[in-house]
């Protein structure tokens, strides 16, 4: 009951801030329609990477570094799009970028990396002690899954069978999520945050999906076959978040 709690908390400031975000950026297209006088800058592409990488942040707990890499490059090319500020920022770039990610290293949470560790190395032995035959770096057997892609890919395999949904964010890059192996008792929630991306679940046949996701300019799409095997406790996967130019495919083996 607790984690059902904690899923729809983590959903709703998730359409919250998907909303916040929409809503300025209607706000800007607004006001600059209505003759207010709007920097020009502020509807580049560098300007939407800021307040992507902000988004990102946000929804992640700032983990990992690809937000702060995305406002860093917005950042730079706004600057220097900026009319009125007598500044090369190309000459102090480098040095600024790699002081600022060098200090973010420094002082990110603790104690990640080391939990990471401790269930990379239990994960690589069984109950007995043996060595746990199932041993590939896309292998995920946590109940709950995170991904985050930015620019690149994140493909797992989960192997929990007491599967309690996920967190995936991607942004121009991709994920694929296959589930065939996983299980769970009644309900599971995927939050899945795709901009210019796109993310594949390949799950069982007999999963029920419910989608509350946001589509703008985008698409989840179920291409599994409709029927549903009958005699069965049927399992529901409820996905939920956000797609901006980007796509949601579920699709079966």
């Amino acid at each position: 009951m607790e984690n059902s709690n904690d899923n729809i908390t983590v959903n709703r400031s998730g359409r919250m801030l998907s909303g916040l975000v929409i809503v300025l950026i209607g706000l800007a297209f607004l006001l600059n329609n209505m003759g207010f006088d709007i920097p020009h800058w502020v509807f580049s592409w560098h300007t939407f990477l800021i307040v992507i990488g902000i988004f990102v942040g946000v929804r992640r707990n700032f983990k990992g570094a690809g937000w702060l890499i995305m406002i860093l490059i917005g950042a730079y090319f706004t600057i220097d799009d900026i009319t009125g500020i007598d500044f090369d920022a190309s000459k102090y770039a480098l040095g600024v970028g790699l002081v600022i990610l060098g200090g973010y290293l420094i002082i990110k949470p603790k104690g990640s990396c080391k939990s990471r560790k401790r269930n990379r190395f239990s994960e690589g032995f069984d109950a007995d002690g043996n060595v746990n035959p199932i041993q590939d770096k896309h292998v995920n057997s946590q109940d709950f899954v995170e991904a985050t892609a930015v620019f690149g890919a994140s493909n797992q395999v989960v192997y929990s069978k007491n599967f309690k949904g996920g967190d995936i964010t991607v942004v121009f890059g991709g994920a694929d999520i296959n589930l065939t192996q996983a299980d769970f008792l009644e309900n599971a929630v995927f939050d899945i945050t795709a901009i210019f991306g796109g993310v594949k679940l390949i799950v069982p046949p007999n999963w029920i999906i419910k989608t509350n996701g946001t589509p703008i300019f985008g698409s989840i799409e179920d291409k599994r076959g409709h029927l549903i095997p009958t005699g069965e406790i049927q399992k529901t996967l409820i996905i939920d978040g956000t797609v901006m130019f980007g796509g949601i495919e579920i699709k079966s083996f």
